[in-house]
């Protein structure tokens, strides 16, 4: 069996009385009693041992086990000791470490932006869930199946009527089911599609609204909005709007604001045309109405949907969308 017990021990005492430093005592006790130290390596190699040996063997083994592990405990609360009393002491009036803070994600800091601006203009905050049935993604938004509309939103499906939402929208008619209007809601939230590029990714963030009364008019969208304009950028920033489609409201139009880099001068960011597109909306159609039972002669609404990345890279100035999930520190420290 190679070295007994008895000279493990001498050898571990021996040396210890050698060590001068708390370092070395650490290393001698890896030596000896660690999991490949030489009295763990005894005690496995008992099996060898006759059966009438084994149990006095371990006994005396475990025995010097716990006389080593007393001896090495007490040379390193010796040295420890030693050292504390050497000005290695905590300094109480040393200045503390700074414990490093992290900061709002630039799109979580926009769409709180936003969602503090319809606030303060009378909206509800209404959130829902992000896996949807077809039923609420598109139908009762007027997106018959089979309808070409759906190929803008060409989405991820969990099964033949389970999606992964393309938009936030799907809030409008869940809130429209269970209150009667007025209705004034923003909904934020993440949103999918099928898209990967420099200025799509498969995920991002939306925020969309819903203004659902009596005598609810476009101008009435329009003042919205550039109430909204004027306080996410500035009030220098104009917007117009532009004709456009969409199933759940009509009319509908594209709203675009002054570039925002060059105040319509033309530059690289806007193509040259001083003009930026920065949302969608239009007014209820009478269909999606009818699908949560509202009075169509009595109530009118309008609805409108942001990208909130969008907006952060105009703020900010960024030009690569898919910065935001690449999760670098050197660029979230910016925010």
């Amino acid at each position: 069996m190679g070295k007994s017990i008895e000279q493990i021990e001498s050898e571990a005492l021996k040396a210890l009385e050698a060590v001068s430093d708390l370092e070395n005592v650490e290393l001698l006790s890896t030596k000896y009693l660690g999991r490949k130290g030489e009295v763990t390596s005894f005690l496995r190699s008992l099996s060898k041992l006759p059966q009438e040996k084994r149990a006095e063997a371990g006994k005396k083994a475990n025995q010097i086990k716990k006389t080593l592990e007393a001896a090495f405990n007490e040379a390193i609360e010796k040295f420890e000791a030693a050292t504390s009393q050497t000005g290695d002491e905590i300094d109480v009036s040393l200045p503390g470490r700074p414990v490093p803070r992290g900061t709002l994600h630039p799109v979580t800091r926009i769409t709180n932006q936003i969602c503090e601006i319809f606030t303060r203009l009378g909206f509800d905050i209404a959130e829902g869930p992000e896996v949807e049935t077809d039923y609420y993604n598109f139908e009762a938004l007027n997106f018959p199946k089979e309808h070409p509309a759906r190929d803008m939103q060409d989405t991820f499906f969990v099964s033949d009527n389970i999606v992964l939402r393309t938009h936030t929208s799907p809030l409008q008619v869940r809130v429209m089911e269970k209150q009667s209007p007025p209705v004034r809601i923003v909904a934020p939230g993440k949103v999918f599609r099928c898209d990967s590029d420099i200025t799509h990714t498969p995920m991002f963030h939306q925020v969309e609204g819903l203004m659902v009364d009596e005598g609810v008019s476009f101008g009435d969208l329009k003042g919205i909005l550039t109430t909204f304009i004027h306080q996410i950028f500035d009030d220098e920033i104009s917007l117009r709007f532009r004709p456009s489609f969409f199933p759940f409201t009509e009319p509908s139009a594209e709203v675009d604001i002054l570039c925002v880099i060059c105040r319509g001068k033309g530059c690289r960011v806007c193509s040259k045309t001083g003009w930026l597109e920065i949302l969608g909306s239009g007014m209820v159609h009478p269909a999606v109405f009818e699908n949560v039972n509202y009075d169509t002669p009595k109530y009118t609404g309008f609805a409108f949907g942001m990208g909130v990345e969008r907006i952060a890279m105009l703020k900010y100035g960024i030009d690569d969308l898919r910065i935001f999930f690449n999760n670098d520190v050197r660029f979230l420290r910016q925010f």
